[in-house]
């Protein structure tokens, strides 16, 4: 029988400004911008796209379901295509979260928690963090979610063999921009997994500025999509999961980790 192909994964992220507070204005620039993207597999959004990185979480987060997840919904159903991003979210306890959800064509919704919440801005204050890892399975690839600030732990991200790429969905500014795209390159070096990192750009109301700086990597490292600093647009590029397997056979270097757990 001939070898089963591993499946190639066509990935968009929007790079694009956010509206302040605002999710009907958001939703429908969003969707203007999505339509003149390349037919793909995955659809990736900054972090908190209905809102901007606010830390007015009782005016901003919705209960779930509620119109930005009907809109994922929405989306993933017309393009045919997985799409990945996070809300302000009001959970059933009372309590708010910045949710990564990763939302299939079918209207299947997993979502992640971001777990380490950005005290400089008082995110630790304003919402719970999230506890568990997640990785959801998307036509044969394993994709671990992360949100942000999460790239500067790279414990937490540690490949146990159990993923192929790693999605970080940021509002990450324009001032720790080169630490941005040196830890997107680590964390897919490190992992020997292709790495998604999407971030806005523009100005928020708190008068921080993003430059975007939004990439595409492989797992050696190399970016394989980019936008010129505070361009707004859409990224495109196609992860190989043959090549990535192919590579970790030849380079296994995570037969020489180290032994830990996190706790």
């Amino acid at each position: 029988m001939p070898a089963v192909m591993a499946p190639k994964l066509r990935v968009a992220m929007l790079q694009t400004e956010l509206v302040w507070q605002d999710t009907a204005a958001n939703l429908q620039a969003l969707s203007r911008q999505l339509a003149a993207a390349p037919a793909a597999d995955l659809l990736v959004l900054p972090e908190m796209f209905a809102s901007g990185f606010s830390m007015d979480s009782a005016r901003i987060a919705e209960h779930e379901p509620g119109p930005a997840l009907n809109w994922l919904k929405q989306q993933a159903a017309h393009f045919q295509s997985a799409i990945a991003g996070s809300l302000a979210v009001r959970t059933a306890d009372g309590h708010y979260v910045n949710r990564l959800y990763f939302v299939t064509p079918d209207g299947a919704v997993q979502s992640y928690d971001k777990r380490h919440l950005f005290r400089m801005a008082g995110e630790h204050q304003a919402y719970a963090a999230g506890q568990q890892r997640v990785i959801v399975n998307w036509q044969g690839w394993r994709i671990l979610l992360q949100v942000c600030y999460d790239l500067r732990f790279p414990v937490f991200s540690r490949n146990l063999g159990d993923y192929d790429a790693i999605i970080y969905v940021a509002n990450w500014p324009a001032s720790r921009s080169r630490a941005w795209w040196l830890l997107l390159q680590a964390r897919a070096i490190e992992n020997q997994a292709y790495v998604f990192g999407c971030n806005r750009v523009g100005q928020d109301a708190n008068g921080l500025n993003y430059r975007g700086d939004s990439l595409i990597v492989d797992y050696l490292g190399q970016p394989l999509a980019e936008l010129a600093p505070e361009q707004s647009g859409i990224l495109y590029a196609e992860a190989d999961l043959a090549a990535l397997q192919q590579f970790r056979q030849q380079f296994p270097a995570a037969l020489d980790a180290d032994a830990f757990e996190l706790r």
